[in-house]
């Protein structure tokens, strides 16, 4: 009899399990459908409509995704069919693309430099400056011509994968006052802004190289001071052909020290400018702060200055998330996991500079 009832027992939570899974499919149908329904709207002309239903969808995925990690699916459920982790289960499409939005959002460099979205490795050819160009001479009749040409040379991009965890409390998840999605989604998405930016910024040895490689440099002549003359010169070491989407990346101390440079008549470098970063301009061009950008000291390279398109990023992986039920739960907690795979270099040298502090006695 003990036995018949644990196997009825058994029976019950594959029923539960099977139901709660129907559940989901039914919801995930209706969303794709809402999905259909919006691209008909935006073809009628309908932008209202359209709007409309992708909110509607936009809130049925992230409740899903709630109700997912408050348990609400019953019984043991055994995803015998990923590859990527052993218990875990895609999050909805939207809380994915959410995640990605932010990256850019709170990345300027990420977002304006050139990214390439494609699998496998990535050839750049480029024409370096300093090659042998075609050399243009006068000429004499019935004189034949010396020739003369260029070479061309390449980068090459290939992937680096890139993982973040963050473990979200149980006893968070079960308070019904507290949001579940929006947590997750922006802690995760602060974490990888965060790590991103700096291997753009500043590159890690045998892995993504990023911006460290700028070859236009100018030194600051001392260790610990920047002077107006040298922001100067690091403006014009980029050619005017690239000047008109250029910016300043620096640190917020080094952004300080710059806001007390005054010009010859006693005019601060800084200019006031209600529609860039921060509401202020550095010689006409706006300014971004990072905290992965180093403080000024020796040999430090504080300043860069350029068109970010000049960099190049290839995203193999875009950003997926799974969300972890089992391997967690000994420390009631739920865990989430991100994945990209990812490099960087510079692309075109002529269109980003670099300004390196003095070493200093």
């Amino acid at each position: 009899m003990e036995e018949a009832k644990s196997i009825e027992d058994e029976i019950k939570k594959l029923d539960d399990a099977i139901e709660s899974l129907q559940s989901i499919k039914d919801t995930l149908a209706k969303t794709r459908k809402g999905k259909e329904e919006v691209i008909e709207d935006v073809k009628d002309g309908d932008s209202v409509g359209a709007e409309q239903r992708a909110e509607d969808i936009t809130k049925a995925e992230e409740k899903a995704f709630a109700d997912y990690l408050r348990g609400a699916v019953a019984g043991e459920l055994r995803a015998t069919n990923m590859t990527l982790t052993d218990n875990g289960a895609v999050i909805p499409e939207t809380i994915a693309n959410r995640i990605i939005e932010k990256v850019y959002d709170i990345s300027p460099i990420l977002e304006r430099s050139t990214k390439y979205n494609i699998k496998g490795n990535l050839v750049i050819p480029y024409y370096p400056a300093d090659s042998t160009d075609i050399s243009v001479a006068y000429a004499t009749e019935f004189t034949d011509l010396e020739s003369s040409t260029g070479k061309f040379s390449s980068i090459t991009l290939s992937g680096f994968l890139a993982g973040a965890l963050t473990k979200v409390s149980k006893s968070l998840i079960n308070n019904s006052d507290f949001d579940i999605v929006g947590f997750v989604v922006n802690h995760m998405a602060y974490e990888f802004a965060r790590w991103i930016e700096g291997e753009l910024l500043n590159g890690t040895s045998s892995k993504i190289s990023g911006l460290s490689t700028v070859t236009q440099k100018i030194t600051a002549a001392s260790a610990t001071a920047i002077t107006a003359d040298e922001l100067i010169q690091l403006q014009d070491s980029v050619k005017d052909v690239f000047q008109n989407d250029a910016i300043w990346i620096m640190s917020s101390s080094t952004r300080t020290a710059l806001r007390q440079l005054k010009d010859d008549v006693g005019r601060y470098l800084l200019q006031d400018d209600i529609t860039s970063p921060f509401g202020k301009v550095l010689l006409g061009k706006p300014v971004y702060v990072s905290d992965n950008m180093a403080n000024m000291a020796a040999n430090n390279n504080v300043i860069y200055y350029g068109d970010m398109k000049g960099l190049a990023v290839k995203m193999s992986e875009e950003l997926e998330v799974q969300v972890l039920r089992e391997k967690y739960a000994t420390q009631h907690a739920v865990g989430v996991v991100g994945f990209t795979e990812l490099d960087a270099k510079v692309e075109n040298a002529q269109m980003i500079s670099v300004l390196t502090m003095g070493a200093g006695a």
